[in-house]
């Protein structure tokens, strides 16, 4: 299994001051001297990337953090952080008597912080979970791609988690929204020729300069490794 998972993208319009807002609300550091992609202590969490798009945000985004706290004031802590750095509340629909609080960054995604107590989250760091749209067909796209075995697979959602523990990453199942405008995408390492062709034979498609369209029709990244 070579396909490796390198990071979570956020395409952006002022991708260094994204990246600084989140690299404060969460702690995280700089990798190798790049201000564009930020990991984090724990070795289990997945890196996130920041690139540069033109793109407008014009929908709900499709893939979101769930960010976890230990207690209720973790939490009012981790919304006041939030607010203190530029991000907001945000209104998804939410009828606000959910344990969980829904924000949104500096260029309007959203993520949640997390109520204390969630189980299917204990024991997963930090960023608990990427939390996606996506059929169960994608889920097992994901799951054979990386190596990652399914933690969740009830009722059209599934969920996928490292063997070594950490972010889960779930797909809620259908309906499935088109993509439209800038969102977070996944970016994966590959060693080559042969490594990118066991992606097709999964169901993916390579459209140009790294740019591939998984089985729902989402576009991911793929590098090739050196």
């Amino acid at each position: 299994m070579t396909t490796r998972l390198h990071s979570v993208c956020f395409a952006a319009h002022r991708p260094l001051a994204l990246a600084q807002f989140w690299g404060e609300l969460l702690g995280w550091r700089a990798a190798d001297g790049d201000p564009l992609l930020l990991v984090s202590g724990d070795e289990r969490a997945i890196p996130i990337r920041f690139v540069a798009t033109a793109e407008p945000k014009v929908q709900q985004t499709k893939m979101h953090f769930d960010l976890t706290n230990d207690s209720a004031q973790e939490q009012l802590r981790m919304v006041e952080r939030v607010l203190a750095l530029g991000g907001r509340h945000a209104d998804v629909g939410q009828k606000g008597d959910e344990g969980h609080v829904v924000l949104a960054d500096p260029e309007g995604n959203e993520f949640c912080a997390i109520e204390p107590g969630n189980a299917f989250l204990a024991g997963c760091g930090q960023v608990g979970a990427v939390s996606s749209e996506g059929t169960r067909a994608l889920g097992l796209f994901w799951s054979a791609a990386l190596g990652w075995p399914l933690v969740w697979d009830q009722d059209e959602e599934t969920a996928i988690q490292s063997p070594r523990g950490g972010t889960k990453i779930t797909w809620g199942g259908p309906p499935v929204s088109p993509s439209v405008g800038k969102d977070l995408f996944l970016t994966v390492e590959v060693d080559g020729a042969a490594d990118a062709e066991r992606l097709v034979q999964l169901g993916a498609s390579s459209l140009d300069q790294g740019t591939w369209i998984d089985p729902d029709g989402n576009k991911f990244s793929v590098l090739t490794r050196l």
